[in-house]
């Protein structure tokens, strides 16, 4: 398994920006998919975003596309995920996410059991 610490969480007035990171340890992620979910007060974790290992295919949640974008540094071994045009609903608890393969399906990338390795979260908090 990977060691993964997310940060750059805060609080953003509604239409703000946030970049989170997530760096990892004890594996390369250059083989690894990586994904981005988010957990709501009262409500059960839901996906966000993916990208494969080499940053070409990418998915998103219909709530988000179009205003987050993942990335990724593999050199860094990084994954970014950046938020634009912030809106309440968006707070929550994110968490970045490994998974062992390189490549997902739509379907694998927004099912956290294809994920063997977490991180802690990071709050995110907008005010309205």
């Amino acid at each position: 398994q990977v060691q993964l610490v997310e940060a750059g969480g805060g609080l953003v007035q509604a239409g703000g920006s946030l970049r989170l990171s997530c760096a990892a340890s004890g594996r390369t992620l250059r083989r690894s998919a990586m994904g981005w979910f988010r957990q709501a007060p009262g409500k059960e974790r839901e996906f966000v975003a993916a990208l494969s290992w080499s940053g070409g295919i990418a998915y998103y949640t219909d709530s988000v596309n179009g205003r987050f974008t993942i990335s990724r540094d593999n050199a860094k071994n990084t994954v970014y995920l950046q938020l634009n045009s912030l809106k309440p609903e968006d707070t929550a608890v994110y968490y970045c996410a490994a998974s062992p393969r390189a490549m997902l399906t739509s379907a694998q990338a927004m099912a956290a059991v294809d994920y063997d390795s977490w991180g802690q979260g990071t709050q995110v908090t907008v005010s309205s």
